[in-house]
């Protein structure tokens, strides 16, 4: 296919070529006609000034008028260079000066003779043709002459146009070679005009498919400004400027949607008319335990990771509604997903999809469970010790005990139930402001021997009434930083449980060792003990509130249920993990891991 400046320098070569072609004929025909006219106005004189001079005889009745005549007409063809025919009035040639003018046709209907005799005098009759006389063009003049000499006829003079055809085609080649220089030159021209209009365009074209290609730095550079392909290539600068400005607004709003559906807790799904997956992020994935790239563009059908989930899914697409509803789905471990389905129109109510939200509130419904069982568990352990200091209490009011040794055990009961109660309700207050991260924390360098060894002066009578031995394996010298109440806490606990379940003759040591675990330096401590041992159906369960092993056995230790929760909590607030280990009728292990060096948040 031939290119835009190829056609359009051909284009204007092909006008300059008409056009010269066009003057060419033009100036061609102007010379041939003024040239046959000044021949026609030169043999029109001549035929005035023969008219005028010449000696005429009788052309009727005088038989000399033949050869007088013919005579006359070959000395003025000498004479003139030009065919003289003299002609009656009714048409009988008298003389010609190249023919025998006896033998010759009557002229009278000859065109020339004809518009000579209709003009009149002053008005030769023109006429060119063909002759068969000497095989060649003619240029024919006659005039009507009236002679007192008896002579009443016309005066031809006829000249071959073969000369002025010479004349004319020396003219021709003149003009057709200047014609030529003349094309080439143009032709130079033109394409020198085409490249010059065409090279813009073509950087124009370049810059307009580079944007097409999404290349909005591609701008045009034309030193042209003011004509119109100049105006063009600033229209195209100032659209490149306007889509990257809006490429900009728009790839800032996609990626702030993006970064809002990627860190969305809650998953969003985009259902489009047909049934497929249009769009699906990160939490959506995370919940359903699906792949983005397996979703998208696939039917909804396809994720098969619940029977409940995509029924509900399919009601969802058909019902074209909003819906809001809780699902529990097994996949394999429970969950519970808050679904919420909105669908979507465009503006004139055209229907775009369905949008599901997905959000898994499994933990949201544990904690509520966890509180309602913590509050049925606070009020049945508040109910018991304030049940027997009623009881207790009501039958020493009553005065019916009136041994002093059973009052008095009596009120030692009712004295050791509010001490439990107490202890209770101190528990729960305690463990309420670590949940609630009330708790002030004061980090300094603790020496860690030393405090172990403190902690067993005041669990060694304890520890003696069941011949327990107490063993701690804690380096001279060992630093770690933290709070020291908190930590006496922590261990004050598991050390009093490590005590009170196990039997007498039996042991309890603490270790602790430094791992480096190449990010920071932690310090691991081991509780443990040859108790009784923990069941491992209840080792998930220890560190719940409320929740005990052998509750008989608890209770009547007087154990409050809340000690391993706040060790729990209080671990985790010292940026520590905690973990047990237990086999019945061996024992059990309590593993801290805590940082040498609290990182502050």
């Amino acid at each position: 296919m031939k290119s835009f400046r190829t056609r359009l320098a051909w284009i204007l070569m092909g006008l300059v070529g008409i056009s010269m072609c066009a003057a060419g004929l033009t100036m061609a025909k102007v010379f041939k006609d003024s040239h046959i006219s000044v021949l026609e106005d030169n043999m029109a004189r001549e035929i005035n000034i023969l008219s005028s001079t010449f000696a005429f005889q009788p052309a009727e009745n005088n038989p000399e008028a033949f050869s007088y005549y013919s005579s006359k007409a070959a000395e003025l063809d000498n004479l003139t260079g030009l065919r003289v025919t003299f002609i009656r009035a009714d048409g009988q040639v008298m003389g010609d000066s190249e023919s025998n003018a006896s033998k010759m046709e009557n002229h009278l209907h000859r065109h020339e003779i004809e518009t000579a005799g209709q003009a009149g005098s002053g008005h030769p009759g023109i006429s060119i043709r063909f002759s068969d006389t000497i095989k060649e063009d003619m240029l024919y003049v006659a005039e009507k002459v009236t002679s007192d000499q008896g002579f009443d006829g016309y005066i031809r003079l006829s000249m071959s146009l073969h000369t002025v055809k010479e004349g004319l085609w020396k003219a021709w080649s003149l003009m057709i070679g200047g014609l030529l220089i003349l094309f080439v030159a143009a032709g130079l021209v033109s394409y020198r005009l085409a490249y010059s209009i065409t090279k813009p365009l073509n950087k124009i074209t370049q810059v307009a498919n580079r944007i097409s290609r999404l290349d909005y730095d591609a701008r045009v550079y034309l030193q042209r400004r003011v004509d119109e392909i100049g105006q063009l290539g600033g229209a195209i600068n100032r659209m490149a400027d306007s889509l990257q400005q809006q490429l900009k607004v728009i790839r800032e709003n996609e990626d702030l949607l993006q970064s809002v559906l990627a860190n969305m807790t809650g998953g969003i799904i985009i259902v489009d008319v047909d049934g497929h997956i249009a769009l699906v992020n990160r939490a959506a994935c995370r919940i359903l335990r699906i792949r983005e790239q397996e979703a998208l563009g696939r039917p909804y059908q396809e994720i098969k990771r619940s029977y409940e989930l995509t029924k509900f899914i399919d009601e969802g697409v058909s019902r074209r509604g909003y819906v809001s509803e809780e699902l529990t789905v097994y996949d394999p471990e429970e969950k519970i997903l808050r679904i919420d389905v909105v669908p979507m129109y465009e503006e004139g109510d055209a229907y775009r999809g369905m949008l599901f939200h997905f959000q898994d509130v499994t933990e949201i419904r544990k904690l509520e469970r966890m509180r309602s069982e913590f509050v049925a568990n606070v009020s049945h352990e508040l109910k018991t010790p304030i049940a027997a200091v009623q009881g207790f209490a009501e039958t020493l009011l009553t005065g019916e005990v009136k041994d002093e040794e059973t009052a008095r055990s009596f009120l030692q009961i009712i004295y050791d139930e509010g001490d439990r109660l107490n202890r209770l309700i101190g528990d729960i207050l305690e463990l309420s402001k670590i949940e609630s991260r009330r708790v002030p924390l004061a980090f300094e360098p603790i020496e860690l021997r030393p405090l172990f060894e403190s902690l067993f002066e005041v669990l060694k009578s304890a520890a003696e009434k069941k011949s327990i031995s107490l063993k701690l394996e804690v380096p001279e010298g060992m630093f770690m930083e933290g709070d020291e109440d908190r930590l006496r806490q922590i261990f004050m606990n598991l050390l009093s449980n490590a005590i009170s379940y196990t039997p007498d003759g039996g042991r309890v040591k603490v270790t602790a060792e430094i791992l480096d675990d190449g990010d920071e330096e932690k310090i691991r401590f081991v509780v443990s003990d040859t108790g009784i041992g923990i069941p491992k159906k209840d080792l998930p369960r220890i560190f719940e509130r409320f929740y005990r092993v052998d509750k008989a056995r608890s209770r009547s230790s007087g154990g409050t249920g809340l000690g391993l929760s706040i060790v729990k909590h209080l671990v985790d607030l010292n940026h520590g993990t905690i973990k047990v280990e237990s086999k019945v009728g061996e024992g059990s292990s309590f593993i801290l891991e805590m940082p040498m060096v609290q990182q502050i948040d």
